[in-house]
């Protein structure tokens, strides 16, 4: 795919220019949006998402065109279980809801230049070291394996990063929350505030995130340009997301299994790859593996949005059997 440096510099301008109109916007009146501004927001990411996706299969062919929907559903989807944590940070900070957004939208920032970092990283691998292939795929069924044998976060089980209980040890901190600055005079002193905690445990959480994404994507496309515009469209709308379907995300109750299984098969993908484009001397005499099978992007695409239909809808049938269950047990069984 070959995409010239306006284009490139075309993307990064634009993006930027949306998260600066988010920024100025939030930072001038802090406040809860609206179910109808949520919704309105979110379709607009969505319908652009989906003009880009077009746009890609009319310019550049429909290989490339189902690339990036494979890879912007993986990002979204990803980026859905980051929310779930967001959730719990902001919960277990308390973070009052006004304020809220301007959180969201700063981890939204930070998990954008997180991944901007980790692109570039991973395409310079990419180019010069075809192993790599089975440093990801391997990275990320051990992944899978782990979020399958943890299944769903407990807000009980959460537990703050290492760098945010450092900060709180060293640095000047007041527990109250005034406003959405992350510094503020008291006394005299400069203090952090508790927005500045929550920013550092937010980042510390997109920089995690940024670890199982980034090879994630690459096993369904090597351009760099659709890594970079699928982690940009499946980010631009979270915010919107979290206030729109917060209490949704609890009744998603399978969301880490799916996720585990699009992970392994991704990674497997990857090995798969791996092989058949091996050059290490002490695989194969350092020669190619027929047989490892290359499977299509159509075929990943179909596997990705079949594994979250089928988990959304189990997720869907559990949680309102559970719903159900816990209303029998308030008030006895309802009679045939």
């Amino acid at each position: 795919m070959d995409v010239s440096p306006l284009i490139w510099w075309l993307t990064i301008g634009i993006a930027s220019a949306v998260l600066l109109f988010d920024v100025l916007v939030i930072g001038r009146r802090p406040h809860e949006p609206s179910r109808r501004e949520l919704i309105v927001a979110l379709s607009v990411y969505i319908g652009l998402a989906i003009l880009f996706g077009i746009g890609v299969y009319v310019f550049a062919g429909h290989e490339f065109g189902t690339q990036f929907f494979a890879g912007w559903v993986t990002e979204y989807s990803l980026s859905v279980d980051n929310l779930f944590i967001f959730i719990i940070i902001m919960s277990k900070f308390a973070v009052p809801r006004q304020y809220q957004q301007k959180a969201l939208l700063i981890g939204i920032i930070l998990a954008l230049i997180f991944r901007g970092v980790f692109i570039a990283v991973g395409a310079a691998a990419i180019e010069n070291f075809s192993w790599v292939f089975y440093l990801f795929g391997a990275f990320l069924i051990y992944t899978a394996v782990k979020l399958a044998m943890e299944g769903g976060e407990d807000e009980d089980e959460y537990e703050e990063p290492a760098v945010v209980k450092f900060l709180e040890r060293r640095i000047p901190l007041t527990s109250q929350w005034t406003s959405a600055k992350m510094f503020i005079r008291e006394n005299g002193k400069r203090v952090a505030t508790p927005m500045f905690v929550v920013v550092c445990a937010l980042g510390t959480t997109d920089l995690l995130f940024a670890l199982d994404s980034i090879p994630a994507i690459y096993g369904l496309t090597n351009e760099a340009y659709l890594v970079l515009t699928a982690n940009i469209f499946a980010l631009m709308g979270l915010r919107q997301l979290y206030f729109l379907i917060g209490g949704l995300l609890e009744r998603l109750v399978y969301l880490s299994y799916g996720l585990a299984i699009l992970l392994g098969f991704i990674g497997l993908k990857l090995v798969f790859h791996a092989l058949h484009e091996n050059e290490l001397p002490f695989i194969n005499g350092g020669e190619h593996v027929e047989w490892a099978p290359e499977v299509s992007i159509e075929v990943s695409l179909s596997v990705i949005v079949g594994i979250l239909a089928i988990t959304t809808i189990l997720s869907l049938l559990k949680s309102r059997s559970m719903t159900e269950k816990e209303r029998d047990d308030a008030t006895g069984p309802r009679s045939m």
